[in-house]
């Protein structure tokens, strides 16, 4: 093989090597997610009378710090998400500098969702718990995954069923 070919082949291996090792592996992804139901019979819980909500609005809001010697960084996030089929919002941070999963405390200082949509459902449109802060956070090693469960947004119907809920 001609050297010149195969010092170039070596350097472009060798940058490649560089480049994976140093992209994921001081960053994290980030999941923060909740659900949206409809507590039918207004008992501040998931009871069998109740169902998720699909298409209503949230509006999601996060700190994030970032964990370095040299600064106290913080990262503010701010979106509206709307609930799935399943009544399931959800934000994804795919990779955050200087955020570690795996080291030192909680590196979520705070995230919030509201309530800022109707649901499509006119039998169940009356907010009940319109904000829910975290609840959850789960660090995954595999992958620098951390994962934020929120507590759930309600509604409720405007008059309660009171023959379905057994008042």
């Amino acid at each position: 093989m001609d050297p010149i070919i195969f010092l170039l082949l070596t350097s472009s291996f060798r940058f490649l090597f560089v480049f994976a090792a140093q992209s994921p592996a001081t960053s994290s992804r980030i999941s923060v997610f909740g659900v949206v139901y409809c507590d039918v019979c207004s008992t501040n819980t998931f009871s069998k009378q109740s169902y998720f909500l699909p298409g209503v609005e949230v509006h999601i809001e996060c700190k994030f710090k970032a964990i370095s010697p040299k600064s106290n960084e913080q990262m503010n996030l701010s979106v509206n998400r709307t609930t799935g089929e399943d009544g399931v919002y959800k934000l994804d941070v795919r990779s955050v500098d200087g955020v570690n999963c795996s080291d030192g405390p909680a590196i979520v200082s705070f995230c919030q969702a509201s309530l800022i949509g109707s649901p499509s459902s006119p039998t169940c449109n009356v907010p009940l718990i319109k904000t829910a802060s975290n609840k959850i956070s789960v660090k995954s090693k595999q992958g620098n995954l951390c994962t934020l469960s929120l507590d759930a947004l309600t509604y409720r119907p405007y008059k309660i069923n009171t023959t379905l809920c057994g008042i």
